[in-house]
């Protein structure tokens, strides 16, 4: 039995478009004009004919595009608490934590992958790795997780090393806090506010005293409180992260090297003992 159908009589679930509704684009910037989504889109590559590379690839892609913006906001943050403008800081580090948590969610469509089919075109990958992520060392570089020896795998990109360079040089997110710590009054040691910012951060009595003032005086020093929690929501979604990386990559490749050259799993459980912040945790023991 055939099922006419009438012009004239739609059906209830079709949308007419509306007559206002821009189609001619020969002489305008369409939404695809702005995002350059022709490059966006044909960036996909795969050195293989495996399906599943195709979800290797653009779930790293899109990581990059992430790790991109939270470089960007903490730029800002840093910026902000600079001038004292702690309320913006607050909006921005909020976003970063979002970010984070976007990044740890993507986790679990790559554990979607099984051993099996990543090892169809692994070795297509090469010594291409995440540790080399400029994207990623930027986020812990302007966090505080400073570390001179990690700029070598950058040396083959000059613009790439020298940002990465400028960003190891200068007071992380971290150090700029303690600043707004000393600039209200409160004594934090020489030896922290005026050293070479490019050596890894080591905890302090003065800071950890410091901290301890603010959370037992809140009301006082309400913007300081509230920037330290900030802090911790981001290295609390930020070791979210790492952990569901390295839970992600022990689900597909065991205990394998990792195709960079590191110990692969034991290398990613490492990070998760390095706390950017350590005295905004060590406080909490002394309250």
């Amino acid at each position: 039995m055939s099922c006419p159908y009438h012009s004239d009589n739609k059906p209830s679930n079709y949308r007419a478009m509306e007559k206002d509704i821009h189609t001619d684009f020969k002489d305008d910037m369409s939404y695809g004009d702005y995002l350059n989504l022709q490059q966006v889109l044909n960036a996909q590559n795969p050195l293989s004919d495996q399906h599943d590379e195709m979800l290797f690839i653009i779930i790293h892609q899109a990581s990059e595009l992430w790790l991109k913006l939270a470089g960007h906001e903490l730029y800002e943050a840093i910026e902000n608490i600079k001038s004292g403008n702690f309320g913006h800081a607050f909006k921005v580090i909020s976003r970063v934590k979002q970010i984070l948590s976007q990044l740890t969610q993507s986790w679990g469509i790559l554990s979607t992958l099984t051993p099996v089919d990543y090892l169809k075109f692994r070795d297509a990958l090469g010594h291409s790795s995440g540790f080399q992520s400029y994207g990623y060392r930027k986020i812990e570089f302007l966090l505080g997780n400073k570390n001179t020896e990690l700029l070598k795998v950058h040396e083959s990109n000059p613009d790439v090393h020298q940002e990465l360079s400028d960003i190891l040089h200068k007071p992380s997110l971290y150090e700029e806090a303690l600043k707004a710590l000393k600039q209200q009054g409160l004594p934090i040691d020489e030896c922290v506010l005026n050293r070479d910012f490019s050596q890894p951060y080591e905890a302090n009595q003065s800071v950890l005293d410091a901290w301890i003032v603010v959370y037992q005086n809140a009301d006082k020093y309400f913007h300081l409180y509230e920037l330290a929690e900030k802090l911790i929501d981001i290295e609390d979604s930020f070791q979210q992260w790492r952990f569901k990386h390295m839970y992600t990559v022990q689900r597909i490749i065991g205990n394998k090297m990792g195709t960079g050259g590191s110990s692969g799993v034991e290398f990613l459980k490492k990070a998760l003992d390095i706390s950017f912040f350590p005295e905004l945790f060590e406080l909490r023991t002394h309250l």
